[in-house]
């Protein structure tokens, strides 16, 4: 099933360890934007489901159209969600009034590279170093239920740890 929630796991993570440095948003559209390809090839009813998209080639194509395409559309979306005022973790959560075109870049990059490392554990149609190589080396590495288990915790590592970030910075404050 493309689109799964399972890759935000890693995506915050990454928010909670860097920051500012990254765009959670941007993160999230280039997961959706990595398995447009692979809902296209569901409805066509392809036999390979995970193509050039799902190479770390295409992953770089995908990163560039998410990091110019999807800092707008983020923007557009925080834009429009005003934080209670009276909130203090609501408007820390919210974050900068901008995203940053280099928290829009590692956003992107991060959400396509690591996308195309968890699908490759799970999916035999992956050829990730493809033109290079037609190998998936990661293919099995770990169990399915693993996989998801490592997503899930890594969910809720990242909102722990984002949680404890706003409550020192709360205390300095």
């Amino acid at each position: 099933m493309p689109i799964t929630p399972f890759h935000m796991g890693s995506g915050l993570l990454v928010k909670a360890v860097c920051g500012r440095h990254v765009s959670l948003i941007v993160f999230g559209f280039s997961q959706v934007a990595m398995d447009i390809e692979t809902l296209v090839r569901i409805v066509r009813d392809d036999v390979v489901l995970h193509g050039f998209a799902h190479t770390y080639l295409g992953a770089t194509v995908v990163g560039l159209v998410s990091m110019v395409l999807g800092r707008p559309v983020g923007q557009a979306i925080l834009d429009r969600w005003a934080p209670d005022p009276r909130s203090a973790f609501e408007s820390w959560l919210r974050g900068p009034k901008l995203i940053s075109w280099p928290a829009a870049t590692v956003g992107a990059f991060v959400g396509t590279y690591s996308h195309v490392l968890l699908d490759s554990v799970m999916h035999s149609d992956m050829q990730p170093l493809a033109p290079l190589s037609g190998a998936n080396a990661l293919l099995g590495i770990v169990s399915l239920g693993a996989l998801h288990v490592g997503c899930v915790l890594s969910g809720v590592l990242g909102a722990l740890l984002m949680v404890m970030a706003f409550m020192r910075r709360r205390g300095a404050g």
